[in-house]
Formats: structure tokens, sequence, C-alpha cells
């Protein structure tokens, strides 16, 4: 694991399949089992936590980085009504949010909560200095009411938002592509990194939001709208400035790319974002993202049949759930199980359900 600091942690081997195990600030594999940190990024499944950044989840944002999940998901708001980059779930002209903007780890649950955005990211950088060698933690932003660019809340402006509080702690577009033309090149070329390669990276993940996505005078989404920004990057020879992956939101059958008429977008998706049960129907080949080495968040995992508790199944209900989805090729399972940290740390190599 080269000389990244690990401490030991758990690892269950569930039924007959391969092991469950977290990689966390620190990572030990048991003997014979399997090393979550040695597999690719998208060969694993992991567990991800909606909404993460409400407080009812959890008090303080680092609770939610201490929680073992590798993925969590903020929501953000940018109409010209509020200030900034507001965190919350219903008010778009404020933040409610766990979120305190510390700038060093000794600040972490001692600070003012209903940060915007960019205290959200302090916090996880914060977080990160106390854990240098932690997890890969999969930031999923949900974009309530997209992008407002012409009152400087755009791609770009995200971009160095990013860039600012979270720096090196970020795994970017660029360090994917490795100087391949665009992402589906770089992931069908060489797949993405190890685990622990990306120890310590976030990943930020981009979907466009439920009130853009029924807003009808919104003809430029989220998803298009950051994919076309990667695409003049890099043909300005800026890839390194973008900070975000733009992800095709809804679980269809096919490539569900193609609903994008500008096909020179396409290739600067290799995230797909949707619901769990949709993806496990029958009628969407989740295997072809597994061949792709395409990422796939599956959203409300607990729904998937026969149904379990949304916040609080038993343990064993939780497992099997993420072993379902880890057989049907999802890279995270998303749910509401803040309550069950072990099942949080879960990954399992993507497949080893079948």
């Amino acid at each position: 694991m080269g000389n990244l600091k690990r401490a030991a942690l758990t690892t269950t081997v569930a039924a007959g399949l391969f092991a469950s195990a977290l990689l966390a600030p620190a990572e030990a594999a048991t003997p014979g089992s399997v090393d979550p940190g040695q597999l690719p990024y998208s060969s694993a499944t992991w567990v991800g936590v909606h909404n993460a950044y409400e407080k009812a989840k959890y008090p303080y944002f680092a609770d939610a980085l201490d929680s073992g999940a590798g993925m969590l998901e903020l929501d953000v708001w940018t109409n010209v009504f509020g200030r900034s980059w507001r965190v919350s779930h219903s008010n778009p002209l404020g933040n409610n949010n766990n979120c305190e903007n510390a700038s060093s780890p000794a600040q972490l649950r001692t600070r003012a909560r209903n940060q915007d955005l960019g205290g959200c990211l302090s916090d996880m950088k914060a977080w990160h200095d106390a854990h240098p060698g932690h997890r890969p933690i999969l930031i999923k932003v949900e974009m309530k009411d997209g992008f407002q660019n012409n009152n400087g809340r755009g791609p770009a402006a995200l971009d160095a938002l990013l860039s600012a509080r979270l720096g090196d702690a970020l795994f970017r577009p660029a360090d994917l592509a490795g100087g391949l033309p665009d992402l589906d090149t770089a992931v069908r070329t060489n797949g993405w990194p190890a685990r622990s390669a990306m120890a310590g990276k976030f990943v930020v993940e981009l979907i466009p939001g439920t009130v853009e996505e029924g807003n009808p005078a919104d003809s430029l989404w989220t998803d298009r709208e950051y994919a076309m920004h990667l695409r003049a990057l890099a043909a300005a020879g800026r890839l390194r400035d973008a900070a975000a992956f733009p992800a095709v939101h809804g679980a269809a059958a096919g490539d569900p790319r193609t609903r994008y008429a500008d096909a020179g977008i396409r290739p600067w998706f290799v995230l797909f974002d949707g619901d769990a049960g949709t993806y496990t129907g029958g009628t969407v080949d989740t295997s072809w993202y597994d061949r792709n080495h395409y990422l796939v968040v599956m959203t409300d995992a607990h729904n998937v049949a026969p149904a379990i508790d949304d916040t609080n199944p038993t343990e064993t209900q939780a497992r099997d759930r993420v072993n379902l989805l880890a057989g049907r090729y999802a890279s995270v399972a998303s749910a509401d199980w803040y309550p069950l940290p072990s099942v949080l740390a879960t990954v399992v190599p993507r497949g080893s359900g079948q």
C-alpha cells in the first residue's frame, strides 16, 4: 500500500461472497480475503448516504465523513434570490445543514452550522488534513435548480470554489484522463486507479436537481452544461482546471448518453446515476457499465424488491441488499442507512453477488 498510513479494519466474509471492508484513514486486509484497497475504483461496490448534510442524520458533516460511507450527498441551490451556493434540502434562499466552515481539524464540531457549500468543503478539507490517507469518498452534489452562470455561479466558478477549498484532495477529470482525449477513452483504455491510489481523495459528482428538471424554462441542465464545460476546457488545453464529473441522471436501457443530441459531449460522461429498482428490474444491462469501467450510483437501494426499511433495516438486510446490488454491478448502493456505520463501511468487489 506504499507509504500511506494504514490502521486496522474489520473485514467481513458473507455467505461465500467476497469480503466487505473499509478503506478509511487506513486499511489492512484480513489474510486470505480480498483487499479492497487493491480493487480498481470501478471494480468495487460501496455504500452511500442520501442527503448526508442533514442535521437529523449527523450533527456535523465531520460525523458523516467519520461514518465510513463511500458516498455522501449534498443539495446545492444557486438561484438569484439568495447569496452564494446554498446547501439545503428545501430552502432555496438560505442554508440548513450540518456544515460549520472549519479551517482546521481542531475546529471541527466547534462552530456554528448552516454554512454554504464553501463551508462544507472547508469541513471536508479539515477532516482530510486529520485523515490524509482516508478512503476515497464520492461527493454527490445535486444542483437543485442548476447553475446560474449569469449570476457568478456557473461551472467555472464551481471549479474555482472546489479547487480553492479542497486543493490536492480532489481527484480531477484530468487525473482520470491521463492525457487521453476524453474521459470515455480513458476509462475504456485504462479504467480507474486502484482504491489505494485514490486514498485521500474526494471525487465530486454533479447531477441535475429536482427543481431544475421540473422547470420548463430551463433547457440547459447541469449534466449537459458541465459536460460542455469539460469539452471546452479540454480543447483549450485546460482540463486540469475542471474539478467535477457530470453524471447522466436517470436509469435507462442501452447507452443513456444517446439522449444528448450533441454527440460531442457524450464522451465526457463516465458516471451514471439513477433508481436502483429500474437498474435491477430486468430492462437495463448493467454489465455494460462494468465492462466499460463506468461508475453507477444506484439510489433508493431499500426499495428494490423485497423492500426493506429506508433508514434502519437489520444489518443483515442491509448487507444482503448491498451484495444484491453489487451483483447488478452497482458502484454505489445509496440509501439513508446512517444508523448502521458497519454497513456504511462495506466495500465488496463489483459483480460479487453474481
